[in-house]
């Protein structure tokens, strides 16, 4: 799976129900190419469209059970890989990753608002 696609996997897992337009948007891409990704990943079982209910021109891209699966499983490798790489550190570097969290965390926060622009 390109980068492309599982970062937008994560933004409907985030998000929740987005427009095309709004992920073409988030993750830097053409609509046409998001249009062709979402087929793609639609095709894949890992996104559905739905129409909004609040207007009824619009169609939403949602994330099917399937989709929140990967995204969980992709998650959790995460979790194991710096688990392992964290284990070989020393005291020392622990802790100085321990007294760093706080400003990694609003660096994440960041980020996440810059990417994920206005919500619906």
């Amino acid at each position: 799976m390109s980068l492309t696609s599982a970062a937008t996997l994560a933004t409907l897992d985030r998000t929740g129900p987005r427009r095309i337009t709004d992920l073409a948007a988030v993750e830097g891409v053409t609509q046409p190419a998001m249009t062709a990704l979402v087929r793609v990943m639609e095709g894949n079982g890992l996104v559905e469209r739905r129409g909004d209910a609040s207007d009824k021109r619009v169609t939403l891209v949602c994330l099917t059970e399937a989709g929140a699966s990967y995204v969980r499983a992709r998650r959790q490798a995460g979790v194991h890989a710096f688990e392992r790489l964290i284990s070989e550190l020393t005291g020392d570097e622990v802790e100085a990753l321990v007294a760093a969290l706080p400003a990694l965390k609003h660096l994440a926060e960041l980020e996440s608002q810059d990417r994920e622009g206005p919500k619906q």
